[in-house]
């Protein structure tokens, strides 16, 4: 994630308390030189907190803040997240690491403190792969984050059945997220779309597992090697482990057509990304068969979610509803 330079944390600032006698001591710094302060460039306000001797850093995510003034909203989505971490860590496999919670604070904006963990982010990968023209970067890192999902799926597994009309209610959320780009009718025809899929066997045919929730390419990062480390926990659930293939397939086309122009530049990477994935069970074939009988839905809903942002210009967030549509439609 980028970072920009705010300043130093004030001595007499009750956040300054905090992170040097509860915080910074788990990493061995007492901050008596002070406290640096960065500015990430999520959606959340997410800041970087650095001891000035010794330069350990950890991360600050405020559930309060002008996006979120109900402090009792607040206050839930941080103690989801803190439980989501520890119990994403209860899976993790040899290669896998998730930010290890230092502490949360609700009188301090309803703030949750990580640890920083260093590493390149998947959407770094991809444009160094495409930039250099080596498939072999991004293939390799897929590979790893494939290991990783899968890993986390399969020792979460607790032998309940996914609940399809859970991802129908979700897709309907997204259908209300596009109304700017879309007319009734295309909602419409895309909410019969999502019905035919309810009907289909194949989706309800799994077991629940851990997911993310928000398995996006600034999400994970990577070190050598298997090396996977993610981080922002706050949407994993149980759900088909599709929720986050799908998603991560989807968010592939999307940075590929957004960077290239061309959405088929994307397609071996998805299908090796699908089939290591897969290679993590007993019958890679038949694994790999059921995925991607049920992978086009997901993908579909993720890029209507993509299309909801406004950041976009309006006519690729038409084509985006339109991607979805030809996906969707692929049964």
């Amino acid at each position: 994630m980028s970072q920009f330079y705010c300043g130093h944390l004030s001595k007499s600032d009750m956040l300054f308390e905090f992170l040097r006698w509860e915080i910074f001591p788990q990493l061995g710094c007492d901050c008596r030189d002070g406290i640096r302060v960065f500015r990430t460039n999520g959606s959340n306000a997410v800041y970087i907190y650095e001891d000035r001797q010794t330069c350990q850093k950890v991360v600050g995510k405020f559930f309060r803040s002008d996006r979120q003034r109900d402090w009792n909203i607040a206050r839930r989505r941080l103690e989801r997240e803190f439980s989501n971490i520890n119990e994403f860590r209860r899976y993790l496999g040899k290669y896998h690491y998730v930010a290890r919670p230092l502490g949360r604070n609700e009188d301090l904006g309803c703030l949750l403190v990580v640890e920083y963990c260093g590493g390149e982010a998947l959407d770094s990968v991809i444009l160094r792969s495409i930039n250099s023209g080596k498939d072999s970067i991004l293939y390799e890192k897929l590979t790893s984050l494939a290991y990783f999902l899968a890993t986390v799926h399969n020792r979460s597994v607790q032998g309940r059945g996914v609940d399809f009309n859970e991802q129908c209610r979700y897709f309907e959320c997204m259908l209300q997220g596009i109304e700017e780009v879309t007319s009734r009718g295309e909602r419409d025809a895309l909410w019969d779309l999502c019905s035919r899929w309810r009907n289909d066997w194949a989706v309800w045919q799994d077991q629940e597992v851990l997911v993310h929730g928000d398995a996006t390419p600034s999400n994970f990062l990577f070190g050598d090697g298997l090396h996977v480390i993610s981080f922002d926990m706050e949407r994993v659930k149980r759900a088909d482990r599709c929720f986050d293939v799908g998603r991560l397939a989807a968010e592939l086309q999307h940075f590929f057509m957004r960077t290239t122009g061309n959405k088929y530049h994307a397609e071996k990477f998805i299908g090796h990304f699908l089939w290591e994935y897969c290679c993590h069970f007993p019958d890679r074939e038949s694994a790999f068969k059921a995925v991607c009988s049920r992978i086009p839905f997901y993908m579909g809903s993720t890029l209507l979610r993509i299309s909801r942002n406004r950041y976009l210009d309006n006519n690729y967030r038409r084509r985006l509803v339109s991607e979805a549509f030809l996906t969707l439609e692929r049964k």
